[in-house]
């Protein structure tokens, strides 16, 4: 029988798939029929074995599910820049074989069939919009290796629950992506009902700006899809979406000027330190990451925005979003773009809750700044 658990978030306009992928199970084998983000059939026996995956923010979903998650793999990424190098040591500290574990390319760079052939898993997990060719899951699927493609990335309201929910079955912890799905459905459906109340009038709008800081140039943001959605859901209007028509790209400084937005978010990380961008996470203080946050808004254009001026400047960890654990990154957004309307929302005790009640690898440190 298909099962499909859907949750309308008819305020914001978004759906979220609370369990979401159909499952039939075959008695003559033992197998189960799944369906991937591309809504193509995957019949495996599950639990499914060994996983290659690649992009490393897969590792925390397993992680959030799993109570060894590096076991279930034969490969991964190594994209460790995705889950910061604090979280790699971390996972590395506690499943000391990750160190060790076959790398394929991210799904960042060219897919290559042979490196996953090589490491030899049952089911290669890969991401939706990037990931292998036509081409290449058919040598894959030809050679043993079932393919699926999940999405943390592209829509991520839409996808991410049904994401998890597959990589439940094919790790036998069904149960468990269940009720993280639950968790964080119900911390969704409270600002969903909240921004259903506002008029597109009280909705201001938002400049995020992606990896700020890792140049001269201005401006990486987000359009259709990805944090944009996040933005949208919380009851903000994202300027990127009104030029951008993918999920990202990059804005014009005098388009920024002009539209000048009430909210202005800064994403980064350990990755641009060297760069003298905006860095945050558990290896800086606070001071540090306010330090960094207020160099990087004032960069030319960006310090006469309304949004510099006024005070409302906020840094965002790019490791916190188009994560499993987005439902953190969503709570701190809406606070920052809508502060009365959430002002009882504490991302600090929802961060802790998942830590204590779902990741193997518990989030240490802070992972946003204002």
């Amino acid at each position: 029988m298909n099962r499909r658990a859907l949750l309308g978030l008819g305020g914001a306009g978004v759906t979220l798939l609370v369990v979401g992928c159909g499952e039939q199970r075959t008695v003559a084998t033992g197998a189960t029929a799944l369906t991937d983000l591309r809504d193509r059939p995957l019949t495996v026996a599950t639990p499914a074995g060994k996983l290659s995956i690649d992009d490393g923010r897969y590792l925390i979903a397993l992680s959030l599910i799993h109570p060894d998650p590096v076991s279930v793999l034969a490969a991964w990424s190594g994209d460790v820049n995705r889950i910061s190098p604090e979280m790699y040591a971390a996972f590395v500290e506690k499943s000391p074989a990750l160190a060790a574990l076959p790398k394929t390319p991210s799904s960042a760079g060219d897919f290559d069939v042979e490196a996953v052939l090589a490491a030899g898993p049952n089911v290669a997990v890969v991401s939706l919009g990037s990931g292998p060719t036509d081409a290449q899951v058919s040598q894959l699927e030809a050679a043993g290796v079932a393919v699926a493609f999940i999405d943390f990335f592209t829509h991520p309201f839409e996808n991410q629950a049904r994401s998890l929910s597959l990589l439940g079955r094919l790790v036998g912890r069904e149960e468990q992506a269940t009720a993280y799905n639950a968790f964080r459905a119900e911390r969704l459906q409270v600002i969903s009902d909240r921004v259903a109340t506002l008029t597109d009038a009280q909705k201001p709008t938002v400049f995020l700006e992606a990896h700020a800081g890792n140049g001269p140039d201005c401006c990486n943001s987000v359009g259709a899809g990805n944090v944009g959605d996040y933005i949208a859901f919380v009851g903000g209007r994202n300027i990127g979406a009104d030029v951008l028509n993918t999920a990202s790209g990059k804005l014009n400084l005098e388009y920024v000027i002009d539209r000048d937005p009430t909210i202005y978010i800064a994403t980064g990380g350990p990755h641009l330190e060297r760069a003298g961008g905006f860095v945050v996470g558990p290896q800086y203080t606070a001071d540090q990451s306010r330090a960094s946050l207020r160099r990087v808004a004032a960069r030319r254009g960006i310090a006469n925005l309304t949004a510099v001026s006024a005070g409302r400047t906020h840094g965002l960890s790019h490791q916190l979003i188009n994560s499993p654990i987005d439902i953190v990154a969503t709570e701190v957004m809406a606070k920052w773009i809508h502060p009365e309307l959430f002002a009882d929302l504490n991302p600090r005790a929802t961060l802790d809750q998942i830590n204590s009640r779902f990741l193997a690898v518990p989030y240490r440190g802070d992972y946003w700044s204002t």
